[in-house]
């Protein structure tokens, strides 16, 4: 399929942003991990910490998406309010050079990750606007894809500095603000061509107080969508089986730091996990043209749940290097076709409200995720104690998925 210049455009933010991703699951969790335990902070409370300040920005982006998403439906308010939060993450990931405590460390670093959630929530929403009904799953998919191989550069070029500083001449601190500013660079760079072109095709108009208005039509949708039943029963799923995915993102390499596992091995290893993303997300692209997308994501929802069970057991780095590929080959999958199948059953004009509310379902699943990893892994000293509880979210995110199914196909 040949994807059109504002597709690509559009494409092109994935590839900037997961730089940030990539940041967020590699680098940044080991570099605060020498941060807390230069203060004398036990491994066990360093991945607690890291959970905590994990949800701490998970529910802020929570709270506000729904209400600016909503507001960004509005005319010509999309791309401005997609602006400012996307250059709070930017600014926010180059500040994360600067702190030597930990705790300021993860004040800039839930700043930063909510100036970047918050981009996702109005960056999903655009998907309307930049393709049609029928290429959502191909162009979601390559959004993916492209995120994680391009994501790849900006990470390998930070690898390079911050595994061999000693050989360049440079300390570790600068070696960390190099890769911050480098990452923060490339995610600014690559949104430009989207920010030139992008216009907003599917709006409300402009109200007399466009922001007390949002507001009123917030409510009205909360209260609309329980009698949408095919909406509200796919957001639980959603809920559900997106938590232990968010959740082994966000704390794979502090999981691993925390077994005592090699921390250039898990580097590596996550690297490998982009790289198998690649060409699967693709896959999965051209699967949806000969298969249902519902039936799609099933199978990525099986499949990780067999991860989350292979992970509770982990204890060796060629497990370690098994998992982060077995990740990849259904990660980019299954957050694409999720994003573009909730897109086709909602109205386009209504999208960034939608998607305000979807990013409720997402973000706020992985606040559960990642607070019940901490304290379950707090409360019984074994970081593995903690992943096990995602496989309870993946079953009844399946269960739920297949009900909420039912009742799309049966809509027609």
């Amino acid at each position: 399929m040949k994807l059109t210049k504002l597709e690509k455009y559009w494409i092109l933010y994935d590839v900037g942003n997961s730089a940030f991703t990539m940041l967020i699951a590699t680098i940044i969790p080991i570099y605060f991990n020498a941060l807390a335990g230069g203060a004398g902070i036990s491994e066990v409370d360093y991945l607690a910490y890291w959970g905590y300040a994990a949800s701490v920005s998970t529910v802020i982006v929570a709270v506000i998406g729904p209400v600016f998403g909503t507001i960004a439906d509005t005319q010509n308010f999309k791309k401005p309010l997609f602006t400012i939060s996307m250059m709070v993450g930017v600014i926010g990931c180059a500040a994360l050079s600067f702190p030597t405590s930990w705790v300021v460390f993860l004040a800039v670093f839930v700043i930063a990750k909510v100036g970047y959630s918050s981009s996702l929530v109005f960056y999903d929403s655009m998907l309307v606007d930049v393709t049609e009904p029928e290429r959502l799953d191909a162009v979601s998919s390559n959004g993916f894809a492209w995120g994680y191989i391009g994501s790849c550069i900006p990470f390998v070029l930070s690898l390079v500095f911050v595994l061999m500083n000693e050989k360049l001449g440079i300390s570790m601190g600068t070696a960390m603000t190099i890769a911050f500013f480098l990452n923060a660079g490339w995610w600014l760079f690559v949104s430009l061509p989207l920010l030139k072109n992008y216009r907003q095709k599917y709006y409300i108009d402009l109200p007399e107080h466009p922001v007390r208005s949002s507001f009123s039509r917030l409510l009205s949708t909360l209260k609309d969508i329980r009698g949408q039943k095919h909406i509200f029963m796919y957001l639980l799923a959603f809920f559900c089986f997106i938590d232990g995915v968010y959740t082994i993102i966000e704390m794979a390499t502090a999981y691993g730091s925390a077994l005592g596992l090699d921390s250039q091995g898990l580097l590596l290893a996550l690297l490998v996990t982009q790289i198998v993303a690649f060409p699967c997300a693709l896959i999965f692209s051209r699967l949806s043209r000969k298969y249902p997308t519902d039936t799609l994501i099933k199978v990525c929802i099986l499949a990780y749940t067999g991860i989350a069970v292979f992970a509770i057991q982990l204890d060796k780095q060629w497990e370690f290097w098994l998992l982060a590929v077995l990740a990849g080959m259904f990660q980019g999958a299954i957050q694409a076709l999720s994003r573009s199948y909730f897109a086709r059953i909602i109205p386009p004009e209504k999208s960034g409200e939608y998607f305000g509310i979807y990013d409720i379902c997402g973000k706020g699943a992985s606040f559960v995720g990642t607070t019940l990893v901490g304290l379950v892994a707090q409360l019984t000293g074994r970081a593995n104690a903690g992943v096990s509880m995602l496989t309870v979210m993946f079953v009844l995110g399946f269960l739920l998925f297949g009900r909420a199914a039912r009742m799309n196909r049966e809509r027609g």
